[in-house]
């Protein structure tokens, strides 16, 4: 099977169809994309190899993933970290930070030292819908994550890249190539330019939508949350 990829503006009207007509709410979605990010990062680097996680958290809903994949991660043994500089008022995010906050998982200010002294790197700054100039604080992170030999996984989008054409030419992020990509329902259209160990997550959408959207439903395994696919399985 040649999984099809959703353009921005098709991911963006697949989620509103998803908590209207598919009558999920933002925090299910939240939830199920966190948790297949936690079992991509377990899959890739499981606690043996360090337990150690830095999670970059943005101010957006791929930021909102992140925290939910730092809570799960901690359920699975491994010692999460959190850098989020930039937290919204909503309360959802709120939320989300006192479940990690009630685990006493860390929340750090100083991103560069704590790279320092971890093993693994989750990118959850920038999702699909980002667009324009990466703002304060997070140019020097993100290259930052490019420079870092600490492996990273980027959650649905490697932040910075734009979501059709990948890394940007030039300036913040063009050199940023994370080792693992973990596309969220479906991989989107900047895959072409990624390298690494690709997942696609969402293993709970209706084939109706998946019908209307035309995408394709990759074969989950057993109870496996993520399916990991290669070069050739993805249709441009």
């Amino acid at each position: 099977m040649a999984l099809k990829t959703l353009s921005a503006k098709a991911a963006a009207a697949l989620d509103r169809e998803l908590m209207t007509t598919g009558a999920f709410s933002i925090d299910q979605l939240m939830e199920l994309a966190g948790l297949s990010v936690s079992q991509a990062v377990a899959r890739v680097h499981p606690t043996k190899q360090g337990r150690r996680v830095l999670v970059a958290v943005g101010p957006g809903n791929n930021g909102g993933d992140g925290l939910v994949a730092a809570r799960h991660l901690f359920h699975y043994g491994y010692q999460p970290a959190i850098y989020y500089p930039k937290r919204p008022k909503n309360d959802l995010y709120q939320r989300l930070v006192k479940q990690c906050e009630d685990l006493e998982i860390p929340f750090v200010d100083d991103f560069f030292a704590a790279l320092e002294s971890t093993d693994h790197v989750v990118d959850a700054i920038f999702g699909f819908s980002f667009s324009g100039e990466v703002r304060e604080p997070f140019p020097a992170v993100i290259n930052a994550m490019a420079e870092t030999k600490v492996p990273v996984t980027s959650v649905d989008a490697p932040s910075s890249w734009d979501i059709n054409e990948g890394p940007p030419k030039s300036g913040v992020g063009s050199n940023f190539h994370p080792n693992v990509l973990v596309s969220l329902t479906a991989p989107k259209p900047l895959v072409k330019y990624f390298k690494g160990r690709h997942f696609v997550g969402g293993r709970f959408v209706a084939p109706s939508i998946a019908k209307k959207y035309d995408f394709d439903v990759p074969k989950y395994e057993g109870i496996d949350q993520i399916v990991e696919i290669t070069d050739n399985q993805v249709k441009i």
